[in-house]
């Protein structure tokens, strides 16, 4: 599933050439995870004012009102001037001026939803119980502190669950895990400030990272140009069971938690 380095490198790749377009016309494919929410006649001639990202959704910002996008497990967006025809998988066209933005999802598990605003029941019931950005200034240490020391869960879990962090998916939770020197089955509520602290501060640097290289491509993933991420390349536990760990050379374990697998070194990586 593209995670939040992903859908935001997604939005880097195409964001500034989208602005200011006017749509022309709208063309759906096979029905998404949810129904679109207007007739495709309301959105044409509308200017695209920009795009944003908020946890693992794109947010195409409108005259009126706002386009709420979704990749889903495999989806992938492409933006081009001259796209060629459409695809089995191209649920999703947006004609504009500049050139046509595509959503391409084999499973259809991604989404397109229209919102009047951002406070607009359907797109809170999307973005209401989301956590802090932790790419942003919201994203506070002590804040965090106070958060997790009301979580008995495990902290892989607390991390995927989104409510308290946004957007960090299985594999940068394990990679900001490793990084922090924290096992994943540790309780949220027992990791001292000091730790917590150091996991903070992982979070920040691997996604940051993560974002730098284009994010990960496990599958099927590509920006809006077409470009694969290279972000796995240089996983310290993601994917890495068996592999000798990187600092101490013991074999990376992997547990399932939450019906996921996780990686983690039992050297490095302390209850």
């Amino acid at each position: 599933m593209p995670e939040l380095p992903e859908v935001e490198v997604t939005r880097l790749s195409f964001a500034d050439r989208i602005a200011g377009a006017r749509i022309a016309s709208v063309n759906m494919g096979k029905p998404l995870r949810w129904p679109l929410g207007c007739s495709t006649d309301a959105l044409c001639g509308q200017k695209v004012l920009g795009v944003r990202r908020r946890g693992k959704y794109l947010l195409l910002d409108l005259e009126r009102g706002l386009l709420l996008l979704h990749l889903g497990m495999s989806g992938s967006v492409t933006f081009s001037a001259n796209p060629g025809p459409v695809g089995k998988h191209d649920h999703f066209s947006l004609n504009t001026t500049h050139g046509v933005l595509r959503l391409n999802d084999p499973r259809r598990f991604g989404a397109v939803v229209f919102a009047s605003g951002e406070d607009s029941p359907p797109a809170q019931k999307l973005l209401g119980k989301l956590g802090v950005e932790p790419l942003g200034d919201a994203f506070k240490l002590d804040e965090f502190c106070q958060a997790l020391k009301k979580r008995s869960a495990p902290i892989k879990q607390v991390l995927l669950a989104g409510d308290t962090v946004v957007g960090v998916g299985n594999i940068y939770a394990s990679e900001a895990l490793f990084l922090a020197g924290i096992r994943p089955t540790t309780r949220a509520c027992n990791i001292s400030r000091a730790r917590i602290a150091l996991l903070h501060a992982a979070v920040r640097a691997v996604l940051a990272r993560a974002v730098e290289k284009g994010g990960s491509t496990l599958r099927d993933f590509s920006n809006a140009h077409g470009e694969s991420g290279h972000f796995q390349l240089e996983a310290a536990v993601y994917g890495r069971a068996g592999l000798p760990c990187r600092v101490c050379a013991s074999p990376i374990r992997t547990i399932r938690q939450g019906q996921r697998s996780t990686f983690f070194c039992p050297v490095c990586q302390k209850r």
